[in-house]
């Protein structure tokens, strides 16, 4: 990866955090800390992988997209209007009574594939969607990303079992291993570690990665693209609240907005962000 690609991705990446910020201030509500851990895979997925069309929101040969943990509508939302899927301020509607962009994703809005957030559910989904594309001779990919707190229910190993079983290599999922999850730390609720040792048990391919290094992430998804025989599982190593002082490794920002002193620092760390990066912080 060129240094040029690699800064426009994480400059995306912090783009994703102001604009999910704003939206979730606007709302009075919503899920920061998993939003900004995933904002680095988001950004890479659709600024430089997935084969996309906004002005073709379901064509068939599209790769496909599972939210899992669908609580982080904010992130996904937000990079689905910088591609163009909708308005960017469309987003000002967001949780509103009268919106169609609810709290957790749902598939009526342009680019999303799954209605999500009942966690759990979303790998057996991909690997649904994997399977069909599959037996349809679609060359499409599925990207599936989960919690890894959400990886606690029952349900995503029976789905990682028939992954590896059914060898579905057009399936690349992620599991966001920040750390934390609603109840507290994932080690003191139940910790599903080592994570990517009991999906290898189950067939899978697995690579574990810095999930806020975009380069780690295109590097992965690269390697997952030509694996065959085998899905793949990316272990990110994330930070609850990646990118803003006052958020990251905090519990309470796993589903609370800031107070407005809390929102006047975040904002302004994530401006001098995003032109460090050479972005425009009027975003």
């Amino acid at each position: 990866m060129n240094i040029k690609v690699k800064q426009e991705l994480q400059l995306n990446a912090y783009k994703i955090r102001k604009i999910a910020l704003q939206t979730i201030q606007t709302a009075g509500s919503g899920h920061i800390g998993g939003s900004f851990s995933i904002a680095e895979t988001l950004s890479v997925l659709y600024f430089s992988q997935m084969n996309v069309d906004p002005a073709n929101p379901k064509k068939p040969d599209r790769d496909h997209l599972v939210l899992s943990k669908g609580h982080c509508s904010p992130a996904l939302y937000t990079t689905l209007a910088m591609k163009g899927f909708f308005p960017v301020e469309h987003l000002s509607t967001f949780r509103k009574i009268d919106s169609d962009l609810s709290g957790h994703v749902e598939c009526h809005v342009p680019g999303v594939d799954m209605s999500t957030g009942s966690l759990g559910q979303g790998l057996s989904v991909a690997l649904g969607m994997a399977l069909y594309g599959k037996s349809k001779g679609f060359a499409y990919r599925t990207f599936c990303i989960m919690g890894d707190g959400e990886i606690q229910e029952g349900q995503v190993w029976e789905a990682a079992m028939a992954a590896g079983y059914f060898k579905a290599d057009n399936l690349i999922a992620f599991v966001d291993h920040n750390k934390l999850q609603l109840d507290g730390p994932l080690e003191e609720v139940m910790s599903p570690n080592p994570i990517g040792n009991k999906f290898k048990e189950f067939g899978w391919n697995v690579l574990e990665v810095d999930g806020s290094d975009v380069e780690q992430i295109y590097n992965a998804v690269e390697l997952a693209s030509v694996c065959k025989g085998k899905p793949t599982m990316i272990v990110l190593d994330t930070i609850k609240g990646k990118g803003v002082s006052v958020f990251e490794n905090q519990v309470r920002f796993h589903g609370g907005h800031p107070n407005a002193d809390e929102f006047k620092i975040a904002y302004a760390e994530l401006n001098a962000k995003i032109a460090e990066l050479g972005g425009n912080k009027n975003v």
